[in-house]
């Protein structure tokens, strides 16, 4: 998510409440396969420390998302279309505004813009990549970054862990794999064999090609520190200090994990130096392991906070489970292969999982249309879209929007994904409507003037669907 995205502040709720979110999101996963989702009856879903904001807090008891009625009344479309006429002319919006809206019960078409017009998806693509991972990979797969024995010492073997970190703290959630652990695991196993100094090289064969997509910045790496060059083998994603998420990026992610790795060997006993490059041999003694949280967890993270270096490990797996070479060409067509085994063959091209590729284009029809699949009970393996979605007014990148006006009734009712580039915004999501029905939206503003005003207006057209019955 490039800097633009990053322009409205995002609050933090407290780790207290964001545990029993996850546990009301749980909820939603074991009902969600009853029928298309539905928003608890005050349709609210926001859920927030008092101190935070003046809003309905949703009982600790009560799901936060609940099975929907299929008697609901479907919106007319010719009411629907009045009613978004105004802020579809909504100021900012650029000159090349398409959107869809579309019933999430029966896919049937309410609304349509030149909805079959690709458009710059900016960060919405994450909704396409988020959908083909859970379609493929095993959602309690783990990838596994691990040290093995060489002629020299040591090999740091990266498995495309994009969360790994130099030190996980102990009650963290999730629990990421900690690069800290595996050096112990590696110093004690080292100092039982009687060695107490090795070279570590370092293994990124996991992925091949470019780390840098077509249509990418060389300003995404440093200073606006979006994304890591892309590897199967980063410490805290390849940011020069570890910190915020938007902090620059070392050149060369996987020398300086090995780097760092050499460096807690040494407190640890075993005098280490760093080498170089390599492939660990096949049937190479292991020394330790560590891993990360499993896919479900990372496609909620990489959807709620944006975050580019897990969708596009995510893309490489993919890649690699449908045993495409793991490169972002790979990750494209591997999406695109699952996306037309969903049913959605057209209007996807894309060259990375992220969304900062600005020659990605991708019809708001094709994204409503997963997102309505998401919603589906026939397909529970692709509900993690939904829960991993921002909540309009409480969480990730929607975390401080829809606050005013028209735009304030979508308040904990809107799910949907931002998406940002120069010149782009977009919207993608579900809403309940006011007469209790799931609808799919996306809306694209392209050539865009001021984001602010984008923003505000992309938010105005959500909550309008939220605050119309619209018979």
């Amino acid at each position: 998510m490039p800097l633009l995205e990053r322009g409205i502040k995002v609050r933090r709720p407290e780790r207290a409440v964001a545990m029993i979110t996850l546990a009301l999101l749980n909820v939603f996963l074991v009902t969600a396969a009853l029928a298309v989702v539905k928003l608890t009856p005050d349709r609210s879903l926001a859920l927030r420390p008092p101190t935070v904001a003046d809003r309905t807090i949703v009982p600790a008891g009560a799901p936060a998302l609940a099975p929907a009625e299929a008697t609901a009344p479907l919106p007319s479309p010719g009411t629907l279309a009045s009613h978004l006429a105004g802020p579809m002319r909504g100021a900012g919006l650029g000159e090349n505004l398409t959107g869809v809206v579309i019933d999430a019960m029966t896919g049937r078409s309410l609304y349509s813009s030149n909805a079959e017009q690709p458009a710059v998806p900016a960060s919405t693509t994450k909704v396409i990549t988020a959908a083909a991972v859970l379609a493929s990979v095993n959602p309690n797969h783990r990838l596994t970054t691990s040290a093995v024995r060489s002629s020299r010492g040591v090999i740091l073997v990266g498995g495309g862990d994009p969360t790994l970190t130099a030190a996980s703290p102990k009650n963290a959630y999730p629990k990421y794999a900690s690069l800290a652990d595996l050096a112990k695991q590696t110093a004690t196993a080292l100092k039982a064999a009687g060695t107490t100094q090795v070279t570590v090289d370092y293994d990124t064969s996991a992925y091949q090609g470019s780390t840098m997509a077509p249509g990418w910045k060389q300003l995404y790496f440093s200073p606006e520190g979006d994304v890591a060059p892309v590897s199967a083998l980063e410490l805290d994603a390849g940011r020069i200090v570890p910190g915020p998420q938007y902090t620059p990026r070392v050149q060369d992610p996987p020398a300086a994990a090995a780097q760092r790795f050499a460096q807690m060997l040494t407190s640890r006993g075993v005098t280490a130096h760093v080498g170089s490059r390599t492939t660990a041999p096949k049937g190479a003694t292991r020394l330790g392991a560590v891993q990360s949280p499993p896919v479900s967890v990372l496609v909620e993270q990489l959807l709620t906070h944006s975050d580019d270096d897990i969708a596009e490990a995510m893309a490489r797996l993919l890649a690699a489970n449908l045993h495409r070479p793991p490169t972002f060409a790979g990750g494209a067509a591997a999406t695109r292969d699952v996306l037309t085994r969903l049913g959605v063959g057209g209007g996807v091209q894309i060259f990375d999982g992220s969304g900062l590729s600005h020659d990605n284009r991708i019809t708001p029809s094709a994204l409503a249309k997963v997102l309505a699949l998401a919603a589906s009970p026939a397909h529970p393996e692709l509900h993690t879209v939904l829960s991993g979605m921002p909540v309009a007014g409480f969480s990730g990148t929607l975390g401080d929007r829809f606050d005013a006006g028209t735009a304030s009734a979508g308040r904990g009712v809107v799910r949907a994904k931002t998406g940002t580039l120069d010149g782009v915004n977009t919207l993608a999501g579900v809403v309940e409507d006011a007469d209790g029905r799931l609808l799919a939206f996306a809306f694209m503003a392209n050539r865009v003037q001021s984001p602010a005003a984008a923003i505000s207006a992309l938010d105005t057209l959500a909550g309008t669907l939220a605050g119309c019955g619209c018979r």
